[in-house]
């Protein structure tokens, strides 16, 4: 039976594509509150359609996010990596801030429902930490006195330090235009900590 299943998911795949576009469309519209039924519709596809491929309408927007986090990963590796470590997390900022722009709507709207708690946890720590190892790879901060630090850590205390700034972004906080300028101070501090040898004393 197990054998099945990818089958039954590749099969799937393009009516959960179907679904989550409809959702893309009613959040560009300004429908954030929309029903399941309401995406049913702008979908085209049976009422039960939704839930048995997402079962509710959280998992919807998790997969709306994580889209998101695709999207930015698939940029850095398609485009020219410095080799400086602060130029490559610079980059990875660059891209996530523009993929978050090009629409806000959506974005806005889709952080503020990953905001809120709802079984199960999910997963966009971990989805978003893949990000920011992409841009740390392979990479050794140097410190004075040619002291070096792993940045194993570094990964995902930029994907929280990124999602705090979008938090504030979401709320209004911060403009759009203001979006890049906060997270590349944000990366710039979490960098520059561990390049610093006294990084992580008390």
């Amino acid at each position: 039976m197990t054998d099945d299943k990818p089958g039954k998911i590749s099969r799937g795949e393009p009516v959960r594509q179907r679904v989550l576009d409809a959702a893309e469309r009613l959040l560009r519209d300004g429908r954030a509150t929309y029903s399941m039924r309401d995406l049913a519709t702008e979908a085209g596809v049976s009422f039960v359609t939704p839930f048995n491929h997402f079962g509710g309408k959280a998992a919807i927007m998790h997969a709306l996010s994580a889209r998101r986090i695709d999207a930015m990963i698939a940029r850095f590796k398609a485009a020219p990596a410095p080799r400086d470590l602060m130029a490559r997390v610079r980059l990875g900022v660059e891209l996530a801030v523009t993929v978050m722009l090009e629409q806000p709507k959506v974005n806005r709207a889709v952080m503020s429902w990953i905001g809120t708690a709802g079984p199960p946890p999910g997963q966009v720590l971990a989805h978003s930490t893949a990000l920011w190892a992409l841009a740390t790879q392979d990479e050794e901060v140097s410190g004075p006195g040619d002291r070096s630090r792993d940045t194993a850590g570094l990964p995902v205390q930029l994907a929280l330090g990124f999602r705090g700034v979008l938090s504030f972004w979401t709320a209004g906080e911060i403009a759009d235009d203001e979006l890049a300028p906060a997270a590349r101070a944000i990366a710039a501090t979490l960098v520059a900590g561990f390049s610093d040898p006294q990084h992580g004393a008390v």
